[in-house]
């Protein structure tokens, strides 16, 4: 691997469109690959490059990516600032300090610490879970600085009482868990998340090991679910399942494709002082599950569908809008009368105004539902105005209003 020295001594030059350099002049931390006009016929990843427009103006500073469709990510836009090891350093290290006081963490001990793009050190996430930090690096570009960034952070998180560092490192098909200070990390560690108890298996799980974007969303479940019969779809561990049950839900049913999933629930079910068997486990394709369930009459005063992202790619939000709509429709009919649905998206490429003509009166069969609420991802994963795409996540909250009696 070459030495960090080497990928920083002569930053090369890159030019980009104009549509690119306008976009990274309103604070878009991406270059996508069209978008280079000139640049170096061979440069190593990680190499740091001074970007600037067809014109000659200077934009900014970042890391080059060989391979994936985004070509180089923006850390400085100023001219005076060094690319260097001591730049990542600190952008990351502010990142952390301002979440000091946040969350008392006898409440809410599993949270992000830094939020890549969000927090404007682009590919580089690191998430608390108890005493466990768990990074995880997103590209090529940053990928050659992440063994000897993540040792420099390291007193840093010591200081707060982390105990174990560990990069989560995906290549193809295998992820490992990469020690990088501290004491080997457990395969899994129970967190606390707004009084809720859970159980998050850091080698397997998804992300890091969690959803924590969606942590303040289980507490709007917990909040709605007294004495209600809840139906959560794509549950994989349990997280809405669990708030829902200790939110007081009379029966909680969740549905997720992936066995082992439900193990993991109902050990979190457990350590709540809940028993996983008053409550229904299903192991099915949601979309079988729900027309199986619309022919036996089942109906549900809670519906929570939370699934993995449609649309990967723009070009496929078309077919992903036509999935929501279906998967919408077939939850409606579910849900009791003056019931309640929280459809969820975590799909960057689906924008909320977008994503709400798949919960319109067409879909809701002619009930009258009312949004009631809207949330997105919570401040510990903030974004900036620039860049639409960390506005990724959608919570929204449907009721039906109840007919109006006859006198």
């Amino acid at each position: 691997m070459p030495s960090l020295a080497s990928l920083t001594a002569h930053p090369a030059r890159v030019e980009i469109d104009r549509p690119a350099a306008t976009a990274i002049r309103r604070g878009h931390p991406w270059v996508w690959r069209n978008a280079v006009r000139r640049s170096p016929a061979t440069l190593r990843p990680g190499s740091a490059v001074d970007l600037h427009a067809e014109d000659g103006t200077f934009l900014g500073k970042g890391l080059w990516d060989p391979e994936s469709p985004i070509a180089v990510r923006v850390y400085t836009t100023s001219p005076d600032q060094q690319l260097d090891l001591a730049l990542l350093v600190n952008s990351v290290s502010r990142a952390i300090d301002a979440r000091d006081g946040w969350f008392d963490t006898s409440d809410t001990d599993a949270y992000r610490l830094c939020n890549g793009e969000g927090d404007r050190v682009p590919g580089v996430v690191l998430d608390r879970y108890a005493h466990v930090v768990v990074a995880r690096i997103d590209g090529g570009g940053i990928e050659p600085w992440t063994q000897a960034l993540l040792e420099a952070l390291w007193p840093q998180l010591e200081s707060r009482g982390v105990q174990s560092l560990v990069w989560r490192r995906v290549r193809r098909d295998k992820t490992d868990l990469v020690e990088i200070a501290g004491h080997p990390a457990p395969a899994r560690v129970v967190v606390t998340e707004r009084g809720m108890r859970m159980v998050v298996d850091l080698l397997h799980g998804q992300k890091t090991g969690a959803f924590l974007d969606q942590r303040e969303n289980r507490r709007r479940v917990r909040a709605m679910s007294a004495g209600a019969r809840v139906l959560n779809l794509f549950s994989y561990t349990g997280g809405f399942s669990c708030a829902a049950a200790l939110g007081g839900a009379s029966h909680v049913t969740s549905v997720d494709v992936a066995h082992p999933a439900h193990a993991v629930a109902q050990e979190t079910f457990r350590i709540n002082g809940i028993e996983p068997s008053a409550h229904t486990f299903v192991t099915a394709d949601a979309f079988a599950w729900l027309a199986q369930a619309q022919a036996r009459g089942d109906r549900f005063s809670l519906v929570i569908s939370d699934p993995p992202s449609f649309a990967p790619s723009e070009r496929s939000l078309p077919r992903a809008l036509n999935a929501y709509r279906k998967l919408h429709e077939a939850c409606i009919r579910l849900t009791s009368r003056g019931g309640a649905f929280c459809a969820s998206s975590c799909s960057s490429h689906v924008s909320l105004d977008a994503f709400l003509t798949t919960l319109d009166d067409q879909v809701t069969a002619g009930r009258e539902f009312r949004v009631l609420e809207v949330f997105g991802q919570p401040m510990d994963h903030p974004t900036t105005p620039g860049w639409p795409e960390g506005r990724y996540l959608k919570f929204v909250v449907l009721g039906e209003v109840q007919p109006s009696l006859k006198r």
